[in-house]
């Protein structure tokens, strides 16, 4: 029988993914607290787009349903893997609803920004919990009912997709994660799934509140020398922090960690060697004009953002092993006052 499929945030990741499987002949069931979201999708399908002509394509397969509904799945066939693809600070309260409905071998992942494998353990077990980072992959819900993709598919370039249990174990679940994102990109098992998550926390914390406080998009925030370097500096003492903790950092893309940490502690060769990674990245983007982080799209719609739990996470990492971490802190109170409506989006925020 086929495994049954939910993903809980049927957003711009969750419902990339979901349309995907959806689209490969699995059995999906999309679920989501934006309303508007699910009555399009049930109207005239899940529209996905990328940047080549065969990544444009409506699915119609996927089953639907309004986070208010989930009680309806009672009786039905019980959920194999469930997918967490909310905000962070929803997390808990969608792992608590979906529980009930898992089958007794079924599984809760994360597929989420930040860190929240140990909230969605909280609720189902650490036992039952699995994390996946989608690294560099821009995808974006830019109306209801729509997703489109701004970055090229991995290839043999860049693994997009990274699966691990919270143990470090390469279990059949891993597994069976694989295949089914092979579906969709390049995918790797990982025995460092909290060390592959940090490693996207530096990436998302060093680009996602900055497009969030400006208003620019993310090529422009590559290629304006203020917010590049700020950037920079957000993305040093992440790793650095990340290192205190004890994890095992991998490549930010093209960007070495220790090379990042450098270059925001004031070494002019790694200084040089990541800015030029991060414009030359810009400028081979066909999409880096209308590219927006999530976070940023978050703020554009008037929604709260993560920014708590990505740079104030990070800052209070770095409080508890003792590394300083000024510009996530400050960070954290330019956008909290831009969606307080204290400020305007803007890069003067930054001195720009």
């Amino acid at each position: 029988m086929k495994r049954r499929i939910v993903m809980v945030g049927a957003g711009a990741l969750g419902g990339y993914v979901g349309g995907y499987l959806a689209h490969h002949g699995h059995d999906v069931t999309l679920i989501d607290l934006w309303p508007d979201n699910i009555e399009t999708i049930r109207s005239r399908g899940l529209e996905l787009d990328g940047v080549t002509p065969e990544e444009k394509f409506t699915v119609r397969t996927a089953k639907t349903l309004h986070f208010s509904e989930v009680s309806s799945l009672t009786g039905q066939k019980p959920v194999d893997i469930a997918f967490i693809s909310v905000k962070s600070y929803d997390t808990e309260r969608v792992t608590r609803a979906i529980q009930p409905y898992l089958a007794p071998d079924g599984y809760a992942v994360s597929l989420q920004n930040c860190m929240n494998e140990d909230a969605i353990a909280s609720v189902v077990g650490p036992g039952r919990t699995l994390g996946v980072i989608a690294s560099i992959i821009s995808v974006e819900l830019y109306e209801a009912g729509r997703i489109r993709r701004m970055a090229a598919k991995g290839g043999d370039q860049h693994t997009v997709f990274r699966i691990g249990e919270v143990d470090g174990s390469l279990s059949p679940r891993v597994a069976e994660l694989v295949s089914l994102f092979s579906m969709i990109d390049s995918t790797k098992a990982t025995t460092n799934l909290f060390g592959e998550r940090w490693t996207k926390l530096v990436q998302n914390g060093m680009r996602n509140g900055i497009a969030a406080a400006t208003g620019v998009t993310s090529g422009e925030c590559d290629r304006t020398d203020v917010l590049r370097r700020f950037a920079i500096q957000l993305g040093g003492e992440a790793v650095r922090v990340g290192q205190a903790l004890g994890y095992r950092l991998e490549k930010l893309g093209e960007l070495e960690p220790e090379r990042l940490a450098l270059a925001s502690e004031g070494d002019a060769a790694a200084l040089a060697e990541i800015e030029s990674i991060m414009v030359k990245r810009t400028a081979s983007n066909p999409r880096a004009g209308i590219q927006r982080p999530s976070m940023a799209q978050d703020m554009a719609k008037g929604r709260r953002t993560e920014i708590e739990f990505m740079n104030g996470f990070i800052a209070e990492q770095g409080r508890q092993v003792g590394v300083p971490t000024p510009s996530h802190a400050k960070l954290v109170d330019i956008v909290l006052r831009v969606e307080r409506g204290e400020l305007r989006p803007s890069p003067a925020n930054f001195g720009g």
